[in-house]
């Protein structure tokens, strides 16, 4: 059990990882309350592609070259959301908090229906060094205890980053988002992200998208944006044709504040889902492939059909159907969608990144 961090040297080296080199997520939410704050010393694993998304003031490496290794052996705090893909060895008195990314609606690790040889042996080292791991909620607990075989401790505290979607600022943040990509303020806003398949990643070939984006904003017509969201780990490889209206936001540092500026999700099977769920805003799930997803490629925690907290469609038309009155979407989900935040997000109040903070001892 991980008694909270106690440095080996008079200040707190805290090295910070987010999908591999991004500036974002839950451990971006953990650093925005540490920030500043005496004695703590912060350096971020960083990507070349995201680098200019990085605050002037963080300390970055290369999460592919030799510093890497340095920084995590050097470090008394490591801090992911995902497996830290670098080969280090962890020294004594380092902890290790992996707070994950997202609820798993999928199944995940050692619980899916197929993966590559070799990858999860090689991914279960890094599982291996975990001291603390974070769950969303108190459904999400077995369910990530299963998939990493985890019978370390598990923090059920919610989601750091989506504190934000609970606060006053959100507002702030929704306007800075469509000023920063030109959007009007009475523009619909229409955020698509979908998530990856395990099948087309080991793909070589370009993409492509199950939504046809000039349909849809024909469908819709004028006064609605559509922002399109690749997951991280098929970003560049989903073809997108450059249209009036339609933003490519896959290199935005970070999706919570795409929640904000968003008027309405459109997913699949996304954890994006239980994110934006706390928002109160609709949401659609655009599904085309859901028998082959559930009974194939990855496989289902739980029956989407049953728990979903919009409509599932199979096709852009559906979808211009769907999202023709937001108002009336959102009305005629109301109670599934209040009985999906109590399932799923009772513990996304705005104060989970204190909570996190607090069990390491470092305040809220």
């Amino acid at each position: 059990m991980v008694a909270g961090v106690h440095g080996r040297s008079a200040s707190l080296r805290v090295v910070w990882n987010s999908f591999h080199g991004r500036f974002s997520d839950n451990p971006r939410a953990l650093w925005e309350r540490l920030d500043g704050r005496d004695g703590v010393e912060h350096v971020w694993l960083a990507h070349e592609a995201h680098l200019s998304s990085f605050p002037s003031h963080v300390r970055t490496v290369d999460i592919d070259g030799a510093a890497a290794r340095d920084a995590l052996e050097s470090a008394d705090l490591v801090v992911a959301n995902t497996h830290t893909e670098v080969e280090w060895d962890k020294q004594p008195g380092t902890t290790y908090v992996q707070t994950w990314h997202g609820t798993p609606l999928k199944r995940v690790h050692r619980d899916v229906r197929w993966a590559p040889d070799g990858v999860l042996d090689r991914l279960d080292r890094d599982v291996a060094r975990w001291d603390l791991l974070l769950s969303q909620s108190a459904w999400s607990t077995p369910r990530l205890r299963s998939a990493f075989r985890r019978d370390g401790e598990v923090l059920e505290s919610g989601y750091p980053r989506n504190d934000v979607l609970s606060r006053p600022e959100s507002k702030t943040v929704r306007a800075d988002v469509r000023r920063r990509l030109g959007i009007a303020d009475d523009a619909v806003v229409v955020l698509y992200a979908p998530t990856w398949r395990d099948d087309e990643k080991e793909q070589g070939s370009e993409l492509t998208y199950p939504l046809d984006p000039a349909a849809l904003m024909r469908g819709l017509g004028p006064g609605h944006v559509l922002l399109v969201r690749a997951h991280y780990l098929l970003t560049g490889r989903l073809h997108l044709d450059a249209l009036p209206g339609v933003h490519d936001v896959s290199l935005y540092p970070d999706l919570r504040d795409l929640y904000c500026a968003a008027d309405v999700l459109v997913t699949d099977y996304s954890s994006a889902m239980f994110d934006f769920a706390v928002t109160g805003r609709p949401m659609v799930h655009l599904a085309p492939d859901l028998e082959r997803f559930r009974d194939t490629v990855r496989g289902f925690y739980v029956d989407l059909e049953s728990v979903a907290p919009g409509p599932i469609v199979a096709s852009t038309s559906e979808l211009v159907d769907a999202l023709g009155g937001l108002e009336t979407l959102e009305e005629a989900w109301a109670v599934r969608s209040t009985a999906f935040r109590e399932t799923f997000t009772p513990l996304d109040d705005g104060d989970a990144g204190a909570r996190v903070l607090a069990r390491l001892g470092l305040g809220g």
